[in-house]
């Protein structure tokens, strides 16, 4: 694996352009990140040989999904390869103008599942709760591209106020999920107001953060975030790797730190075709995952959602990879494999069958390696 991610005065990437002189200080800053993302197609001229289908992508996208990469991120990317996986990932191409049976702006129907605003009730002891339309890179297989990047989908405080106030209202809801664009582009004093006002709530047992700053702006993750998250004890942080090219030295860093501040890790990789569709690429990257304390906890198949055609895979990709992982890495680190159902159908896990043969006294399970073993079944009832 290639090691990127270096700060580009360092002089070993040869960066030129828009970072050219900028500080140490700076480079560790994340707000000089967020102020300083890269957003069009000169901008990325400078650090990338743009492809055809990457130019005829920013050209023909900018309407439908805004674009936006930290120089962090785009420090990770390859200058050579259009395939890299940071590339595909942060660089509008023009396979998003494909359409495909089942697609839907809005796939797991979440806002018809919104009884106030910025609000999904889907499942009975859980919430959603959408804080924030911006995003440090606005990732090209995002699933809410309707409202990431846009300005007007913002919550307002009333919104966020009668957000809580449908939670106190509810007592079956035990969990509730902050997400977006990004819950940690709010400052911490926001942030802190937030997890406050949900954690106070008697019947809520844990609030989880959706993030990928630890991905995309590991410099958000500083002493006095992680000082806040730990007076709310416990925060359960999901976060997004999905390729070992993105496992760097300051992403292991923000993940050492956020655990040593008492947040519960997990990782939520998205199975996408020609990134990391392969056993391989998973257990390298899961591996990584369990070395820095974070669960991967799911492995997601692309949603129906506009613009993911050229990621998309068959279901029949995922079970085969959780099949080969299985013996091979330990049970920490094989992932659920799971579609979330169009229309808020609601989660459901992939597995390969082991099981070959069942009858009334026996049943016949293959193992790991293939072979075949007899279970004693207990004596029906």
């Amino acid at each position: 694996m290639t090691l990127r991610g270096q700060p580009p005065y360092d002089g070993r990437m040869g960066l030129q352009g828009p970072w050219t002189g900028i500080a140490p200080d700076e480079w560790s800053d994340w707000r000089w990140h967020q102020k300083n993302r890269i957003r069009t197609e000169d901008e990325l001229r400078l650090i990338v040989g743009l492809s055809p289908s990457e130019i005829e992508g920013i050209r023909r996208c900018a309407e439908a999904f805004r674009m936006a990469i930290t120089p962090y991120y785009a420090s990770l990317m390859d200058p050579d390869d259009p395939d890299c996986p940071i590339r595909r990932q942060a660089i509008p191409h023009v396979d998003e103008l494909k359409t495909y049976p089942g697609m839907e702006q809005d796939p797991l129907a979440e806002d018809s599942n919104s009884p106030v605003p910025g609000l999904v009730h889907r499942y009975p002891d859980r919430v959603l709760v959408y804080l924030s339309h911006n995003c440090p890179v606005y990732c090209r297989h995002c699933t809410r591209k309707r409202k990431v990047g846009d300005p007007r989908s913002a919550p307002s405080g009333v919104e966020l106020k009668d957000a809580v106030a449908y939670v106190e209202k509810h007592p079956e809801v035990r969990d509730v999920l902050l997400s977006g664009g990004d819950p940690l582009t709010l400052s911490d004093g926001q942030l802190d107001n937030v997890l406050s006002a949900f954690l106070s709530i008697p019947h809520v047992d844990l609030v989880r953060l959706g993030t990928r700053n630890p991905v995309t702006l590991p410099q958000r993750i500083t002493p006095e975030l992680c000082a806040m998250l730990r007076a709310h004890r416990p925060v359960y942080l999901q976060t997004h790797f999905n390729h070992p090219v993105e496992c760097t030295a300051e992403a292991a860093r923000a993940l050492e730190m956020l655990s040593d501040a008492g947040c519960v890790l997990g990782n939520q990789m998205v199975l996408m075709k020609g990134i990391n569709d392969d056993a391989k690429t998973v257990e390298q990257l899961n591996r990584w995952l369990l070395k820095h304390r974070c669960k991967p906890y799911y492995m997601l198949q692309c949603d129906l959602a506009p613009g993911v055609a050229h990621f998309r895979t068959h279901s029949s990709v995922g079970t085969s990879i959780v099949s080969e992982l299985r013996g091979h890495i330990t049970g920490l680190g094989v992932p659920h494999f799971v579609v979330d159902l169009p229309g808020g159908g609601g989660k459901v896990s992939l597995v390969p069958q082991y099981m070959i043969a069942q009858g009334p006294r026996t049943t016949v399970f293959r193992n790991f390696k293939g072979d075949a073993y007899l279970f004693h079944e207990a004596e029906e009832v």
